[in-house]
Formats: structure tokens, C-alpha cells, sequence
């Protein structure tokens, strides 16, 4: 067996420790994120976005008109089922958007709070954009069963 044969049999451990320590080290991060999390006090909502056909006739009829040239996030209950309508108000031209992210529920002095993340985006300097005016609106059914006491608009801006 050549050098190079026996170079490559010393390494190939290395190789395997360095994975494994790579490893070990992801998941000590994803532990301790998860205990952060729980610390906060905050509880994952889990939800799912709804495309235009799927909302709710009471909600596009009664709710959307009456709040969409705010930018907040609202719940209300339709059919008993929690659900969540972010929207970004009145803008000028068409590319603006909206995202909801995620969602958590905190109880502090026996107030519950739905934090709700989103991600807004702006269209780009020099586009071609439709000159009207546009109300960007997110709605999403939630696995809450009761309407929270607050809710808080939580904003990222992306590119």
C-alpha cells in the first residue's frame, strides 16, 4: 500500500468526526431554540393560508371591506372556526404584498396575545406597475378555538 493509501485511511475518521461533531452541533442549536422558545412563553399557532376561492363569504363580504385600508392584523370567528386576516391598508399601485410567516400565542397576566408575523414586500424602484389602487390582504384559518384577548402585527420588510 502506497502513502497516499494510508493517508486516506487516517483521514477518512477525521472526515467521520468532523460530520458527527457537525451534527451534534445542529442539534444542540435546535435544542436550544426550541427551549428559548418555550421560555418565551410563546405556543406555535398552527394555521393555513387561504387562496381568494377559499375564503369565507362572511369574512369577503362583511370583514375585508370594513378593515382593508388598515395595515393590521385582525381575528374573527366564522363558522367556529378562528381566523386571521392580515392586511397591509391602501396602496397606490400594484406590487406591494403580504405574507403571513407564522403565528404564536403568549398569555401574560391572563391576557392572551396572537403575535402575527408577516413579511412585506415592496415592488421594485422602476418597475411597470398597474396605477391602482391595491389593498394586499393575507387570510388564514388557524387551529385556535377561542378568539385571542389582543392581537399584534408583527412586520419584516424583504426584497
Amino acid at each position: 500500500m502506497g502513502k497516499t493509501g494510508v493517508l486516506n485511511k487516517i483521514r477518512l475518521p477525521q472526515k467521520k468526526t468532523a460530520v458527527k461533531a457537525a451534527i451534534a452541533l445542529i442539534v444542540i442549536i435546535l435544542v436550544i431554540g426550541a427551549i428559548v422558545f418555550m421560555f418565551s412563553g410563546e405556543k406555535k399557532v398552527e394555521y393555513s393560508v387561504l387562496g381568494d376561492k377559499e375564503i369565507p363569504q362572511d369574512i369577503v363580504s362583511q370583514v375585508i371591506p370594513e378593515y382593508r385600508q388598515l395595515e393590521r392584523a385582525l381575528a374573527c370567528v366564522v363558522d367556529g372556526k378562528v381566523y386571521v386576516v392580515a392586511s397591509r391598508g391602501e396602496k397606490p399601485t400594484s406590487g406591494y404584498e403580504i405574507a403571513i410567516d407564522k403565528m404564536a400565542l403568549s398569555e401574560k397576566d391572563g391576557t392572551k396575545t396572537l403575535v402575527v408575523y408577516t413579511k412585506f414586500k415592496d415592488p421594485s424602484a422602476g418597475t411597470a406597475l398597474t396605477q391602482a389602487i391595491t389593498y394586499p390582504i393575507q387570510v388564514a384559518e388557524t387551529s385556535l378555538t377561542d378568539l385571542p384577548d389582543q392581537i399584534e402585527l408583527k412586520v419584516q420588510y424583504v426584497e
